[in-house]
């Protein structure tokens, strides 16, 4: 075959080129530190790059991302319980200091100034946030626990009520201890005794009363509607506040054993067992004997009655102590309904449980959302003569907050506002309120009676019977103060069982951190093997490609020096 130096020439440039081709290649494996610069360079390594990039993509947005976020939400919520643990052990031990009975009333006020100022540090721990989201909040985490200074402000302009729906039962019936001396501003013509002969220190007595607390104070009046194991019961009261025979329940009018009363098909009227009438032709309550009932303002009692109404607690404690009220009384400015022993005893047993229904329209700074607690109807004035209506919690549902930390893995990161935050704490002052307002009383009572007998004779006759009342002063005294030594016993134990509550709170709240510290371990050792997969894949050999390389420009070098060589003979010079 016939040699030409146009082929010599061609081969030569082609030999170089190919040359060149393999050092840009390998230049470009230095580079970009990879083996391939497009797919088509070696399609399997191309393929297992793309899963295992996306593996490390998937795992890098687990450990850097959810589950740093996570651990950081866990860890302001610990903060927050340690907080709150640290407040409620204050409490106790303000609780245990002041569990004695020789505390003044300026003493007990400023254990109250003290408990008050911790209580209020407890709720608003609760509005604590992560990055502008607050996380006892359950899925509304743009509503803090408790309304702030700018909620009340913005409700200044657009007042706000509620329609609250909540559920008790037979263990929520607490009871409170009454001590009524009212009986020390009775003068009975100077001789000491009251008409029936009994004597002042004898008519001081201490009652028990019984309660349902709601959890809210301030309510709106006439709003109370109670349900009893599903029912809606309504006891009607003759004039003297007696139970009669007849009760509504849902509706139905039933005598004392239950038994539904009979129409009489010819009056229209209802019916005892006896065929006496129940009702007058105008609707209203007739006793046995076929007379009508009559209320407190000697009107007739039509079927919608309703429990008594007192909006001073004092005089609604007092009226069932001394059996003016005989059955349930209702206290809208403190939040609770009021009943007596025997009435307790004739209405209530073991497993009974209540639905409570009613409305409150003030509210005050640190005053919990009742949107975190229970089903209500929020109704906000927007002006203009127009409201908006937003039903809260209509459905039950789980508000736990899970983030995605793993492969088909998830953790809680939320802890909810009804774990830890009890509208008991709170209230509870209201009592130290009530014990306080008791002891300032009948201090200020013995100190009136003191100062009145120090302007009077000795051996007078009036005297002896401000003597009488200052014994009678000193017994309430005592009762009083037997009183408060009581509630703050029982407050200790509170104040454990709110712990007890809040250290469960912070086990679980550990529990979660500690579960997701060995995720985030086992992330970052994913993380680690799926990049040095990545790295042994589409990495390459430094060495190895420097050599390669060095020794491609080399020959590079080596093949332009001959190939200048070549072409500077032609055909002639071989011939």
């Amino acid at each position: 075959m016939r040699m030409t130096n146009k082929i010599m020439r061609n081969n030569s440039l082609y030999n170089i080129n190919q040359n060149k081709i393999l050092e840009d290649k390998l230049t470009n494996q230095m580079t970009n530190q990879s083996k391939i610069a497009r797919p088509s360079d070696d399609p399997v390594v191309a393929i297992r790059a793309l899963r295992l990039r996306t593996n490390v993509t998937t795992v890098s947005q687990y450990y850097d991302k959810n589950a740093k976020d996570a651990d950081q939400w866990i860890s302001v919520t610990a903060d927050a319980l340690t907080t709150i643990d640290e407040v409620l052990n204050h409490l106790y031990e303000e609780a245990t200091g002041s569990a004695n009975k020789y505390l003044t009333a300026d003493d007990l006020e400023i254990v109250m100034t003290q408990m008050k100022s911790l209580t209020q540090e407890f709720y608003a721990s609760g509005n604590v946030d992560y990055a502008g989201r607050y996380v006892f909040s359950g899925y509304r985490t743009d509503l803090p626990i408790t309304f702030t200074a700018e909620d009340i402000k913005e409700m200044g302009k657009h007042p706000v009520s509620y329609e609250i729906h909540e559920s008790k039962g037979f263990a929520d019936i607490s009871t409170i201890e009454y001590t009524d001396f009212n009986v020390l501003d009775t003068d009975i013509g100077g001789d000491g005794m009251l008409p029936d002969k009994t004597s002042y220190e004898q008519s001081i007595t201490n009652s028990t009363l019984y309660r349902l607390r709601l959890s809210y104070d301030s309510l709106d009046g006439g709003s109370l509607s109670i349900t009893s194991n599903g029912k809606m019961s309504t006891v009607f009261m003759d004039k003297n506040s007696n139970p009669l025979p007849v009760k509504n329940v849902n509706g139905e009018l039933q005598d004392a054993d239950g038994n539904p009363l009979t129409m009489n098909a010819g009056t229209g009227q209802y019916e005892y067992a006896n065929g006496q009438p129940v009702t007058d032709a105008a609707g209203n309550l007739l006793d046995q004997a076929g007379n009508p009932v009559l209320d407190m303002a000697n009107q007739p009692v039509p079927l919608t009655a309703v429990p008594a109404q007192y909006d001073e607690a004092e005089k609604a404690y007092q009226a069932i102590a001394n059996g003016t009220e005989k059955g349930m009384v209702f206290i809208p400015t403190t939040g609770e309904v009021v009943f007596s022993k025997d009435y307790y005893d004739a209405n209530f047993a073991e497993g009974d449980t209540f639905q409570i229904s009613y409305d409150k329209s003030s509210w005050l700074e640190g005053d919990i959302n009742p949107a975190h607690y229970f089903m209500c109807k929020e109704t906000k004035d927007i002006g203009d003569g127009k409201s908006k209506t937003v039903i809260y919690n209509e459905t039950t549902k789980d508000q736990d907050i899970y983030y995605d930390v793993g492969f088909n893995q998830q953790i809680q990161v939320n802890t909810l506002a009804t774990e830890v935050f009890t509208h008991d704490v709170r209230r509870d002052m209201d009592d130290f309120q009530h014990c306080l307002d008791q002891l300032r009383g009948i201090e200020t009572k013995i100190s009136d009676i003191e100062k009145k007998m120090g302007e009077l004779p000795v051996d007078s006759d009036e005297y002896k019977n401000w003597n009488k009342k200052l014994e009678a002063a000193k017994k309430a005294d005592s009762l009083i103060r037997e009183n408060i030594h009581t509630k703050f016993e029982n407050q200790i134990t509170k104040y454990q069982k709110y712990q007890n509550d809040n250290n469960i709170a912070i086990t679980n709240n550990a529990a979660r951190g500690s579960r997701l510290d060995l995720i985030s371990t086992r992330l970052m050792n994913q993380k680690a093997t799926f990049k040095d997969l990545q790295t042994d894949n589409e990495g390459i050999d430094v060495t190895q490609v420097a050599v390669e390389l060095s020794s491609s420009e080399l020959t590079y070098q080596a093949a332009l020096m001959a190939t200048s060589k070549i072409m500077q003979t032609n055909l002639m010079n071989y011939i």
